[in-house]
C-alpha cells in the first residue's frame, strides 16, 4: 500500500509520521509529476483550504485529483482537507465538491478557541480529537454516514470513498483514524 499526502501547505508532515508509525509507504504530492507514482489513497491535510485550493489549480493538480476522487480513489480530508472535499461551504463556493456535506468554517471560533476532547469515532471509544479553528459539518447528504459527533455537532463522516474529519488526528499519539482510513482502502 502506498499513500499520497498533499504537501502544498498545512499539517502534511504529521500525517506522514502517522503513516510511518503504521509502517505504510507514503510520499508527498507537490507537483503534477508526483501523480505519476502509483498510490492507493490520498490524504488532504489540515491547513488553509483557500490557499490549498488556489495552489491545486495553479500547479495543475486540481483536475487530475478531482478525476481520481470521482473515480473512487480513497481520500481522507482533515479540517481544511474536509473543506476541500465539501459539496457546500456555508456562504461560499466549494472546491472539489465531491462529498455531500455542508460545512461551516471556524465553527468553534478562532485559534484561541482551539481545544481537545476524547469522543467516540465509529465503533471506537475515547478517541482523542484536536480542534484548531475547526469547521463543523452542518448537514450530510444521502448515503453519508456520520462517524462521530461532539456536543451535537458532526465531527466526522464517510461517503463512499471519502472520509471527512473536522479535527486533527495527526496531532495526537492515537492511530485510530489513520487505521480506519487504511481499512477503508483495503475494502
Amino acid at each position: 500500500m502506498n499513500i499520497a499526502v498533499l504537501a502544498l501547505q498545512g499539517a502534511f508532515i504529521e500525517h506522514r509520521k502517522k503513516l510511518d508509525d503504521l509502517k505504510v509507504s507514503n510520499f508527498e504530492i507537490r507537483h503534477l509529476s508526483d501523480l505519476e507514482k502509483p498510490f492507493d489513497g490520498l490524504i488532504l491535510p489540515g491547513g488553509e483550504s483557500t490557499v490549498m485550493g488556489k495552489l491545486l489549480k495553479e500547479l495543475g493538480l486540481f483536475e487530475p485529483l478531482l478525476k481520481m476522487i470521482k473515480g473512487g480513489l480513497p481520500v481522507m480530508g482533515t479540517c481544511a482537507g474536509l473543506i476541500l472535499l465539501a459539496e457546500n461551504i456555508d456562504k461560499e463556493s466549494g472546491h472539489f465538491k465531491t462529498m455531500p456535506v455542508t460545512i461551516a468554517r471556524n465553527a468553534y471560533g478562532r485559534q484561541l478557541g482551539s481545544f481537545d476532547v476524547k469522543s467516540n469515532f465509529a465503533d471506537k471509544k475515547n478517541v482523542p480529537m484536536v480542534f484548531i479553528r475547526a469547521p463543523s459539518i452542518l448537514k450530510v447528504g444521502d448515503k453519508t454516514e456520520i462517524l462521530s459527533q461532539h456536543d451535537g455537532a458532526i465531527t466526522a463522516a464517510k461517503y463512499k470513498n471519502q472520509l471527512g474529519i473536522t479535527f486533527h488526528p495527526e496531532l495526537t499519539e492515537d492511530l485510530t483514524i489513520h487505521k480506519y482510513f487504511m481499512d477503508m482502502i483495503k475494502k
